[in-house]
């Protein structure tokens, strides 16, 4: 890419990213700990201290348009940096686990936030022709947060009773170090069109982002999509249900694959499947590493390929995968078995739903309501994210651990339906052009 300017931007805004994916996933390597500490039930455990974060997710993703739209992408991603750092200082320095549940609530909001603000900043700023790889970045740096997160649980798993402290407070470091790179990106250029109406700071922007563009013609045809919206319009509007169906279901299928529940009790999945804690510590690395790898295998492809073949692709790898874990656990096969099926379940989700979705709900609605429609497809997401975690120490105590993974195999199987028969491509289209196709808007 031969713009240096438009890339660095979009990786500084990914690394929000990075902090969602630490953030999410650093929690699992104080799972038990925490619960032996404050002498948890299972219920209280899941609903409360694992599962707030996720909460506060919710209402970030709920709400997070109304800051992304009013003060800026820029100014929401800044807020966003702080949000994290109070949280992993004041999960660092709880002494009760109401206290816990409460800073680890500011960090979903972050993660709520990021949703919405960074693929919309990043997509806004994209050409078409790119826009897939730059906002996948925002994934990329979500896996890469993910492994940081459980090779930091695993390097702090023996510091003794305050280990837990250790693993979540280290995350004030990158925080510290995204909001002050966060000071240096400018505007969106749509953002200061549609909100602001200063086109001479958006022509200004839009020349750094490539510098051969012609101008007046990108800008003539955001002023042109920006009179089509009016300012009562809103998602929820019949001309616009192509794209909330479509964000609802991709985000539906996202969390119905598993996928959350199983980064938050990785270590506690790989103890049942039989492997000691060391072992289950180790093998939850594996999965960040596996991630990661596949990952840049789906940002590699997202542009040349499109967005459809790899759900497709991913959704057959979860039904094979999602499918052998159920049968390691009716047959009780112990040993490096699960582990290994749940990395073809990394590698699925890491190709598939991991690569496309903030990609897929950033492209599908219209400049103006980008925002609220990142909004609505996070909120679903993130409700989800939060229900299903919350009760996964229950259901594998009551009705085990087979079950549960059968269930998240069927659902798999109607992603796969979704995708051959309802899902559109949306590479190498304008935002412009999809607003038009989607919503069917002449």
């Amino acid at each position: 890419m031969k713009n240096y300017k438009l890339f660095y931007w979009s990786v500084v805004v990914a690394l929000a990213g990075f902090l969602f994916g630490f953030d999410t996933v650093v929690i699992s390597g104080a799972d038990k700990q925490l619960q032996q500490l404050w002498n948890s039930s299972d219920l209280f455990h899941g609903a409360v201290v694992m599962s707030t974060a996720l909460w506060g997710t919710v209402i970030g993703a709920i709400f997070g348009a109304f800051p992304t739209n009013k003060y800026g992408r820029k100014k929401t991603l800044i807020g966003i940096g702080i949000l994290f750092f109070l949280s992993a200082a004041g999960t660092a320095f709880a002494t009760g686990p109401i206290a816990f549940a409460f800073f680890r609530f500011l960090g979903g909001l972050g993660i709520g936030f990021s949703t919405i603000a960074a693929p919309a900043y990043v997509s806004e700023i994209a050409p078409a022709k790119n826009r897939g790889k730059l906002v996948a970045m925002y994934q990329f740096n979500i896996v890469f947060g993910i492994l940081v997160a459980f090779l930091s649980n695993y390097f702090l798993r023996d510091m003794g009773e305050s280990a837990w402290r250790w693993m979540l407070g280290v995350q004030m470091i990158p925080a510290c170090i995204y909001t002050l790179l966060v000071f240096g990106i400018p505007e969106s250029p749509r953002w200061l069109l549609e909100y602001k109406n200063n086109k001479e700071a958006a022509i200004d922007i839009l020349k750094q982002i490539d510098p051969t563009v012609d101008i007046d013609k990108e800008i003539a045809e955001i002023e042109r999509d920006k009179l089509k919206e009016k300012t009562v319009e809103n998602i929820f509007m019949k001309k616009y249900r192509i794209p909330l169906m479509l964000a609802f279901f991709i985000a539906f299928f996202n969390q119905l694959s598993g996928i959350n529940a199983f980064l938050y009790y990785a270590p506690r999945i790989f103890e049942m499947a039989g492997l000691e804690k060391s072992a289950s510590f180790f093998s939850s690395i594996g999965i960040g590493l596996i991630n990661l790898i596949f990952t840049v295998v789906g940002i590699s492809l997202i542009d040349k390929y499109g967005r459809k073949p790899l759900l497709f692709i991913g959704s057959l790898g979860y039904i094979v995968s999602l499918g052998l874990v159920s049968v390691a656990f009716v047959m009780e096969w112990k040993g490096m078995l699960v582990p290994l099926f749940f990395f073809l379940f990394i590698a699925s989700h890491a190709i598939g739903q991991g690569a496309v979705i903030w990609v897929f709900i950033s492209e599908i609605f219209p400049n103006k309501l980008r925002a609220a429609g990142q909004s609505f497809g996070s909120s679903v997401h993130w409700i989800l994210a939060a229900l299903i975690p919350s009760f996964i120490p229950f259901l594998f105590k009551s009705v085990g651990a087979a079950p549960v993974f059968i269930f998240f195999c069927l659902m798999m199987v109607g992603q796969l339906i979704w995708v051959i028969f309802k899902m559109p491509e949306t590479k190498g289209k304008s935002l412009e052009q999809l607003a038009d196709q989607l919503s069917g808007v002449k």
